[in-house]
């Protein structure tokens, strides 16, 4: 009897294994194991932005006409998705801000000649905005310029300096670096980034008493004053100390296209 038991266990593996049933469990974890990719090279995108980033702006026209290596990097990005067990915090970190700048890019080129990335429409009028389409794919997960920033880069990290690393293809952004972002030399470019856009005249006036501020610092005042006001955010980071007890106000804020045509 306890052969004939052992006999009926294993007739049913064998009928299980021929349905499919253990090689559905193997797909299904091989779907899991799918994100375990390692950090991707940024090179592309360095040969690019130093080619077509000039004084802080990019030539679009440039980028279209480079249009296979671009689309190169593009494909690299959506083959790759950062995950915790293959790569470093500072290689997610900077995967996501170079993502953020590269898919930006890949936006307007997309809607080309465009005024501002504002006229770029998508989803319900007056409640979704450019930063909600959903037009970036990476393994097989979508995402938009919204999730990127606010879900994934402010949500992971808390780090303020985020705002100066991320371009939205505007005049009054900060600026896009001429250079990847990458893990080695993370720390001193987000820290390059956060002076560049601080010495930049049209975009901020340090005067000590009578600054005015980038609405950026308004727009997420959350993330700069953590422990400290805006002042002792910036003041890291300039060489004359803004006063505490100074009036602060704010810049205008440009949205036309940082585009090096314009």
């Amino acid at each position: 009897m306890r052969y004939l038991s052992q006999f009926i266990i294993f007739s049913l593996f064998l009928s299980l294994s021929s349905c499919g049933f253990f090689l559905n469990i193997a797909n299904k974890k091989v779907k899991l194991d799918k994100s375990d990719s390692t950090a991707i090279s940024h090179d592309k995108w360095t040969t690019l932005l130093q080619a077509h980033v000039k004084d802080g702006k990019l030539d679009y026209k440039g980028i279209i006409k480079d249009s296979i290596l671009f689309n190169e990097y593009i494909t690299e990005l959506e083959s790759s998705l950062p995950n915790d067990a293959n790569w470093s915090q500072e290689e997610q970190y900077a995967y996501w801000i170079n993502a953020y700048n590269a898919f930006t890019v890949q936006l307007i080129i997309q809607n080309y000649p465009v005024k501002s990335i504002k006229d770029i429409k998508g989803g319900v009028a007056f409640i979704n905005s450019v930063w909600d389409i959903k037009f970036i794919k990476i393994e097989d997960q979508e995402f938009d310029l919204n999730n990127i920033e606010h879900g994934i880069l402010r949500k992971k990290w808390e780090d303020p300096r985020i705002h100066f690393a991320v371009n939205c293809a505007s005049v009054s952004c900060p600026a896009l670096q001429d250079k990847a972002f990458t893990a080695p030399d993370l720390e001193a470019q987000l820290n390059q980034a956060t002076r560049d856009f601080l010495y930049n005249k049209s975009k901020n006036d340090l005067d000590p008493d009578n600054p005015k501020l980038s609405p950026i610092f308004s727009w997420f005042k959350s993330d700069f004053t953590k422990g400290q006001s805006v002042i002792e955010f910036v003041n890291k980071y300039i060489d004359t100390p803004i006063k505490k007890s100074a009036n602060v106000s704010k810049t205008e804020y440009d949205w036309n296209l940082n585009d090096v045509q314009e």
